[in-house]
């Protein structure tokens, strides 16, 4: 097949979010089979055109959505595509299904936050012929929205590279067992915003502090004024702790390796959790809320622990003092974890779902 995956206007590819990640794991697997161009924006330094292990990477301009939009679907009518696929932008989707009408397009949806309810975001989401959906939490949730759309949502889990984070104890790398003595580190990884949770995080952190020495390695960026006031809370309440930045996602398995547990406490819906699913097949053990498509992950108290309530921050401090203080606990769920993101959460996996989907929709 020939198969054009068009990014989102602001990402791009390759990228440090979820979607950008998203999109370059899944082509990965796709060319080994098909011919695959990424379609992505204009950014300083990379080339318009470019070869990335089999991949064809296309860049065009993108000073707002319409520009990127019009430049996208001359791209696509310049070239010859059996399928596109439309990233987490159903305007995006539904202007490229009007102007190639034949060619059929899956709208992939990483979560809600671009389909919100109403007969407009409706009418964008109609024009895809079949709607991807990366969790059953986020099926459900769109379901009740669109229920007219919902027979074209089909089921297709992300994946992590599992070449590349796999577990640190095969290298004796792992602090909490090589070098017991080093402070127990808790690594939260994500954007730094509000409804993650990263508040609640550092309170947890201070309860654990006045029980065992533990160290918080905050890695991510958000807007400053937000970052401020995270560093002023973890100072007010003696945490130590590490604010490193965004992490470029290339380096980001380094820092699994390097902690002792993640933890992921998201205050808002979150569709799926890729940062789970990598810390797991890092053989990392993983403290989430219970929230979402994340307890589609993890099986709590086998593969990782789930929180609830996740909006206090004793939960997640009971969960950091046990997993520091009992070794074997945390290997056996970081080996669990690794097992489960094996067996569930490969890029080849997801790749084939997806190619099932294109298949059904070329032969209609």
């Amino acid at each position: 097949m020939r198969i054009a995956m068009v990014a989102p206007e602001k990402l791009p590819v390759p990228g440090n979010g979820s979607v950008e990640i998203s999109i370059l794991g899944i082509a990965r697997e796709l060319a080994l089979r098909h011919e695959v161009t990424i379609v992505s924006r204009e950014m300083p330094g990379l080339a318009a055109k470019e070869q990335l292990e089999g991949i064809t990477i296309r860049r065009v301009p993108s000073g707002s959505p319409d520009q990127y939009i019009q430049a996208v679907i001359r791209l696509l009518k310049d070239s010859s595509f059996d399928i596109i696929q439309v990233d987490n932008r159903p305007r995006c989707l539904a202007r490229i299904k009007r102007s190639l009408p034949d060619i059929p397009a899956i709208l992939f949806l990483h979560s809600l936050t671009f389909a919100q309810p109403g007969p407009a975001r409706l009418a964008l989401l109609r024009q895809a012929d079949c709607i991807a959906v990366n969790s059953l939490s986020l099926q459900k949730r769109l379901g009740r929205r669109f229920p007219s759309v919902k027979h074209r949502m089909h089921v297709i889990p992300l994946g992590a590279d599992l070449t590349r984070f796999t577990p640190a104890i095969n290298e004796g790398k792992h602090p909490q067992l090589s070098e017991p003595s080093q402070p127990f580190s808790v690594l939260y990884a994500g954007r730094l915003i509000p409804g993650k949770g990263v508040d609640i995080l550092i309170r947890a952190v201070a309860l654990v502090q006045q029980k065992m020495d533990v160290q918080l390695i905050i890695a991510g960026k958000g807007p400053q004024v937000y970052v401020r006031k995270l560093r002023l809370l973890a100072r007010k309440l003696r945490v130590r702790s590490s604010f490193l930045g965004q992490i470029a996602h290339e380096q980001i398995h380094h820092l699994y390796r390097a902690a002792d547990c993640l933890v992921c406490p998201s205050q808002m819906h979150e569709a799926f959790g890729l940062v789970n699913v990598e810390a797991m097949a890092s053989g990392l053990p993983v403290i989430a809320s219970d929230n979402g498509g994340i307890r589609e992950i993890i099986e709590s108290g086998i593969s990782g622990c789930l929180v609830s309530p996740y909006d206090k921050p004793l939960p997640f401090a009971i969960c950091i003092h046990k997993l520091a203080r009992d070794p074997a606990l945390a290997q056996s769920l970081g080996k669990a974890g690794r097992a489960s993101a094996v067996n569930q959460f490969g890029w080849s996996r997801t790749a084939m779902h997806l190619e099932a989907a294109y298949t059904r929709l070329i032969r209609q």
